[in-house]
């Protein structure tokens, strides 16, 4: 029977990160002070910045040199030349373009503004930027296997981040990385309430878990980067997020 009782609970008092930051033994600190504690089947959702932080993802834009198409971009589109270069650098291909934002194909696949390139939140510098994880669901992957490790048990880990949409207004959580969660459920075969057979219906099960955690994580300076969810039983599966990424033939926003 499904499970009709979820609770998220947020993870407070998790320190500044800083490269090279040991983040599941910073997160388990954290769950101690607040007697929070993990249980099998648990989902712990993960803000995508303090992954980028640790692993080193930050750049300062006074060491960027941006190159001619670059700067051709920049003029185009209102935005500094050496943001423009990491957009570059991090994405496989420019979708869209128009004064004051990019769309871009990240080389992990998802379509974003701006390659995901943030400088929101970073550091104290206003030159410093954060790239995206360069491997989303290996960080996710790694992670696990850590939590699996320091608790024994079997969790699944979310790494979030927050886009907008092309057809919706303001901003919502996304899967960026994921390891351990079903993450897209196939629902084409079954029966709706009428015994009407499903023929198209796929539930993006992460992708709704990070935009629950997000109503806890924020947007602004609210400082909470970790989230768990409780009551889907995940942390068995062999998906990752990438079965969320559309094909191209089938995007009909390209």
């Amino acid at each position: 029977m499904r499970n009709l009782h979820l609770e998220l609970f947020a993870v407070p008092e998790i320190p500044k990160i800083y490269p090279g930051d040991d983040l599941v033994s910073l997160i388990a600190s954290a769950m101690d002070r607040s007697n929070l504690k993990l249980f099998d089947g648990d989902v712990l959702i993960i803000a995508q910045k303090i992954v980028s932080k640790a692993e080193g993802r930050s750049v300062c834009l006074n060491d960027v040199k941006p190159s001619s198409e670059a700067r051709k971009l920049a003029k185009l589109t209102d935005k500094n030349p050496s943001i423009v270069e990491l957009i570059i650098r991090e994405s496989e291909e420019i979708i869209r373009h128009r004064p004051g934002i990019i769309i871009a194909k990240h080389k992990s696949g998802w379509i974003l503004a701006n390659a995901g390139i943030d400088q929101s939140n970073v550091t104290d510098n206003p030159n410093d930027v954060l790239l995206l994880p360069k491997n989303p669901n290996q960080s996710a992957a790694n992670l696990r296997s850590c939590f699996l490790e320091r608790f024994k048990v079997k969790t699944g880990v979310i790494i979030a981040d927050s886009v907008g949409r092309p057809w919706r207004v303001g901003t919502t959580g996304i899967a960026l990385g994921s390891a351990g969660v079903d993450a897209l459920v196939n629902l084409r075969g079954r029966s709706d309430l009428f015994g009407r057979i499903l023929e198209v219906s796929e539930h993006g099960v992460a992708d709704s878990i990070a935009s629950a955690a997000e109503l806890l994580l924020g947007e602004a300076d609210e400082a909470i980067p970790v989230v768990i969810l409780r009551g889907m039983n995940e942390g068995k599966s062999k998906q990752d997020a990438r079965v969320l990424l559309r094909p191209d033939k089938e995007n009909m926003f390209r």
